[in-house]
């Protein structure tokens, strides 16, 4: 019963938050849904029609923008929860070096994606700091910007997320890790097993959801692959951007079709680190056999 009245109250709390998000994103969505069904079109007269998703469905640029959308997102995901986690763990276990990573990654999360990106590309690219600095020129040096590979592009999305990832894991584990390390290691736990059994199981539910919203972002961003990576093929949001500042009025349904795939394929990461977030913790307080 007080379990539902904290979250009860928690529910209250964020709802001044919750409702004008919602509103908005429920605002842009709708009309997304409008314009790209043909019932709120620029030219022309309404006519409701799903032909614009029947042709994006055949559509080979589709296919390939969702195949690179999920692999950079992956990959970024992937490289940002470990990398935080790392230094989350770094942080716990050092002092005057956790201080100075700890005040790196909160310097690194105000930072924009656009600068990051373009600091990137300037370290990166064949005629970049890096190739300068190994004396390599631009027909040696591989092809990490713009290249066959989106290095840059997943650099600097697990650049930026990993700084987000590591103060999120740091504010979950800060409450009770260091006593929990304490009492383990007091009851004979080497730091092996006080990092399996304590930091990590600390650790995993705030990576989850870290994960997640890391995973979110990146499919839902443009900018940095619209610098960074190449001209085709192209991820989902940058080929809506594309499609939305065409000269062609008509393709304004397209672009708002393939803002909407973007968007479901969001909110599905959302959703399933949800749930992998409930069953963690029915898990861990007995629910489940």
């Amino acid at each position: 019963m007080s379990r539902t009245r904290s979250r009860g109250r928690a529910g209250l709390l964020v709802l001044p938050a919750v409702v004008p998000t919602v509103a908005v994103l429920g605002a842009g969505t709708g009309v997304a849904l409008l314009q790209s069904t043909g019932l709120m079109p620029l030219v022309g007269a309404p006519e409701a029609t799903t032909a614009t998703y029947r042709m994006l469905a055949g559509d080979r640029a589709l296919r390939d923008g969702l195949v690179i959308s999920l692999g950079v997102a992956t990959a970024s995901t992937v490289l940002a929860v470990v990398i935080g986690v790392g230094v989350a763990l770094l942080v716990r276990t050092t002092r005057a070096g956790g201080r100075l990573l700890h005040l790196a990654a909160a310097a690194t999360v105000p930072v924009p994606h656009l600068i990051g990106a373009a600091a990137v590309g300037l370290l990166l690219a064949d005629s970049g700091l890096l190739a300068r600095v190994l004396g390599l020129g631009p027909d040696s040096f591989p092809p990490l910007v713009a290249g066959p590979w989106w290095v840059a592009v997943v650099a600097e999305y697990a650049w930026k997320e990993s700084a987000f990832v590591a103060l999120v894991v740091l504010a979950a584990v800060a409450v009770h890790e260091r006593e929990l390390d304490e009492a383990a290691a007091v009851l004979g736990a080497g730091p092996w097993q006080r990092l399996r059994r304590v930091f990590l199981p600390l650790a995993a539910p705030a990576a989850t959801a870290a994960g997640g919203i890391v995973f979110a972002y990146v499919v839902g961003s443009y900018e940095v692959a619209w610098l960074l990576g190449r001209t085709y093929p192209e991820p989902l949001p940058v080929l809506a951007y594309r499609l939305y500042s065409d000269v062609d009025l008509a393709s304004r349904q397209e672009a708002m079709a393939v803002a909407l795939m973007t968007t479901a394929l969001s909110v599905t990461a959302l959703v399933v680190t949800a749930a992998l977030l409930r069953r963690s913790a029915a898990v861990r307080s007995g629910d489940l056999v």
